[in-house]
């Protein structure tokens, strides 16, 4: 079984900075692509960023230069730093990784969601 387990999300103002944080464990034989998504009230789950297990990374616009995505391939870790935090930025952020792992022998490409960590940004 594989777990993500975030962490680093709070209330913040307008402006500020906050880390998000996310482990992944258990059996896992190779961590691929691993990203964050966030969902609005009421909004469906976008993606925010993601990150190969080369390093390449893509943003969404609205986030590209204040985002940043990174990762520790060691530790099956990624992280999101996020600077000039605006109101719009709030939203329950969740970890995302694209992982191979060995279920009875066999070798499967499987897909794994954290439980969210809320992020709210205040004026």
């Amino acid at each position: 079984q594989v777990q993500l387990v975030e962490s680093g999300g709070g209330l913040v103002q307008a402006g500020g900075s906050l880390r998000l944080f996310c482990a992944a464990s258990g059996s896992i034989f190779r961590v691929n692509a691993m990203g964050w998504y966030r969902q609005a009230p009421g909004k469906e789950r976008d993606m925010v960023a993601t990150i190969t297990s080369g390093g390449s990374t893509n943003y969404v616009d609205s986030v590209k230069g204040r985002f940043t995505i990174s990762r520790d391939n060691a530790k099956n870790t990624v992280y999101l730093q996020m600077n000039s935090l605006k109101p719009e930025d709030t939203a329950v952020y969740y970890c995302n990784a694209n992982a191979t792992v060995v279920e009875a022998a066999v070798i499967m490409l499987r897909s794994y969601w954290g439980q969210g960590t809320q992020v709210t940004v205040s004026s």
